[in-house]
């Protein structure tokens, strides 16, 4: 994901920041506690494509 397209993208639900996780090819936004698929290097920012992020995953991405 290049990193300049990472700083303009925004969560579509909250309107906040988004991380990349590159071992699941998403697009995390820990407000919404959504994580965006990307498909051939394309992000899917649509909420009903989105998954949920569970507690344990949420923990996991505060610590690192």
């Amino acid at each position: 994901m290049d990193s300049k397209l990472l700083q303009l993208l925004v969560c579509p639900v909250t309107k906040g920041p988004l991380s990349y996780d590159r071992e699941k090819q998403e697009l995390v936004s820990r407000s919404a506690r959504l994580a965006y698929p990307v498909r051939d290097g394309m992000p899917v920012l649509l909420e009903n494509e989105a998954r949920v992020l569970s507690d344990e995953e949420l923990e996991k991405k505060q610590a690192c």
